[in-house]
C-alpha cells in the first residue's frame, strides 16, 4: 500500500519527468513532501502563470509533457493562461491542481472552484480524482492524452484529503505517446503530386 501522493510521484518518475514547476500551496503539501528524495527537481516560482509557462516551454523543448503544480482557487486560475497557450500551440503538458477536501466539494468552501468546468475551454482533458485507488490510472491517462494525437494540456484535480489515503499501487510504467501518421496510399499520392509539380511549394512547421 502507498499513499496516493507517492503513487503520483512514482508515475512522474516512470514518465521520465526531471523537474516540476510550482507555487507551493497548502492543498497539495503532501505531494510536495512525496517529491523529496525522488530525484525530481522542484522549481519554485513567484506566480502560477510563470510556473505554467515554464512547464509549457519544457514541453516545447523536450516533446514530453512539462509538469506544473498549483493550488486551488487563484492558483489554478492564474495558471490558466499557460494552459491556453499549450492548447493553442499543441504543447504536451500535465497540470496538477490542489482542491478542497472531498467532504467540502460543492459547499462553496474557501477558494473552491469547479475546475472541470473552468478548464474545459483551455485544456484537452480535465479529470478530478475521486478515490485513491484510481490515482495511478488517472495520472497515466493524463500523460497519454497530453501526448496523443494533437498534443495539449491535461489537468488532474487533487482533493486535498485524498493525497494521504493509502491505495494498492500497480507497478508504474511509462505510456508511449500515440503518434498519428498518414496511410501509405496517402504518402504515395502526395509524392506523386510533388513529382508532377513544376514549381512545388511546401509550407512546413506550426500547428
Amino acid at each position: 500500500m502507498k499513499r496516493a501522493a507517492d503513487i503520483i510521484v512514482d508515475k512522474l518518475v516512470a514518465q521520465g519527468v526531471e523537474r516540476v514547476f510550482c507555487v507551493p500551496g497548502e492543498s497539495y503539501l503532501d505531494l510536495l513532501d512525496a517529491l523529496v528524495g525522488s530525484g525530481i527537481a522542484v522549481v519554485t516560482c513567484r506566480q502560477e502563470g510563470g510556473a505554467a509557462f515554464m512547464a509549457e516551454a519544457t514541453g516545447k523543448l523536450t516533446g514530453r509533457p512539462g509538469v506544473c503544480l498549483v493550488t486551488r482557487g487563484p492558483g489554478g486560475t492564474n495558471a490558466s493562461i499557460g494552459l491556453h497557450c499549450a492548447l493553442q500551440d499543441s504543447t504536451p503538458m500535465v497540470v496538477f491542481v490542489g482542491q478542497v477536501g472531498r467532504d467540502m466539494l460543492g459547499r462553496e468552501a474557501f477558494q473552491e472552484v469547479d475546475f472541470r468546468k473552468f478548464f474545459s475551454e483551455v485544456a484537452k482533458h480535465v479529470e478530478e480524482v475521486g478515490t485513491p485507488e484510481r490515482m495511478g490510472e488517472v495520472v497515466s491517462r493524463a500523460f497519454a492524452i497530453a501526448q496523443s494525437g494533437r498534443p495539449g494540456p491535461a489537468v488532474v484535480v487533487l482533493p486535498e484529503d485524498l493525497l494521504t489515503r493509502p491505495a494498492a499501487a500497480a507497478p508504474a510504467r511509462a505510456l508511449p505517446p500515440v503518434r498519428p501518421q498518414a496511410a501509405a496510399a496517402q504518402v504515395a499520392e502526395a509524392a506523386a503530386l510533388l513529382a508532377a509539380a513544376r514549381r512545388p511549394l511546401m509550407i512546413l512547421g506550426g500547428p
